[in-house]
């Protein structure tokens, strides 16, 4: 090999380390940086949801009065075995929704973006579609995005899926 050509062989070699030492340094920089700010956004999404669990938790202990339900303006909560109680005085509606499930991200969305939409005797009850094994057992729930309309002994009234907004799960309630 010519001296000239080992010496463009060598220039290129050091252009290529020191090119990779630049980009594996911007590389875990913007890896580090991304990371931060997924684990903030983690951080708030689960702050969030324990804020969102503690209101639904508030309203569904406002709406219990000496142990009586009491229906009030239409309301999406979370489910507890003795809100199946509201369904004496109106309609009750198990929402089974998975936290990682699009279809129900977007129909939780649009419920609590028209909370003031949900009718006086309609209450919606979030189930935990990943915790509530015996509930998917006695409705035969078999995927996330089921709703199932009970009565307050909990029987099953009616029972559908998809609905991508509130107004669509108010027409299926029977």
């Amino acid at each position: 090999m010519s001296k000239n050509t080992s010496i463009w062989v060598l220039i290129i070699i050091l252009i290529l380390i020191v090119g990779g030492v630049y980009i594996g340094n911007n590389s875990k920089d913007s890896f580090d940086v991304m990371e931060g700010n997924d684990a903030m956004m983690i951080e708030d999404e689960d702050s969030m949801m324990n804020d969102e669990d503690s209101m639904m938790q508030e309203d569904g202990d406002k709406m219990m009065d000496d142990g009586e339900a009491m229906m009030k303006s239409g309301s999406y909560e979370t489910y507890s075995p003795e809100k199946l109680a509201l369904a004496d005085i109106g309609d009750v509606v198990l929402f089974f929704r998975a936290s990682w499930c699009p279809t129900c991200r977007t129909l939780d969305a649009d419920i609590k973006s028209h909370l003031g939409d949900i009718p006086e005797n309609v209450a919606i009850l979030d189930v935990n579609y990943d915790t509530s094994t015996a509930l998917k057992q006695k409705y035969g729930v078999t995927y996330q995005h089921t709703l199932v309309q009970v009565d307050s002994a909990g029987n099953q009234i009616a029972k559908w899926s998809g609905s991508p907004t509130l107004a669509s799960l108010l027409t299926n309630i029977k």
